[in-house]
């Protein structure tokens, strides 16, 4: 576990990641990090969970449709 400090950043409230963390999630300066509120607490991912959501969709119809959309990409 990493414990982060609040910090002042103009008229704001902010957070410094450590490079460590920032190499674990994969991400960068200038990347967006998405805010999801859970049951255990605040999960900030590089993913956005509602494309995630779309993507599980979609995925399901691909699947159910697959011989469909081969035939279409004829």
């Amino acid at each position: 576990m990493t414990a982060l400090k609040l910090t002042a950043i103009g008229n704001s409230v902010g957070v410094i990641l450590p490079k460590e963390l920032l190499a674990e999630m994969g991400v960068e300066k200038g990347d967006i990090l998405y805010v999801t509120n859970t049951p255990g607490g605040v999960v900030l991912s590089p993913h956005d969970p509602e494309f995630e959501a779309q993507l599980e969709v979609a995925r399901a119809i691909m699947k159910k449709r697959r011989a469909v959309l081969r035939e279409l990409a004829k």
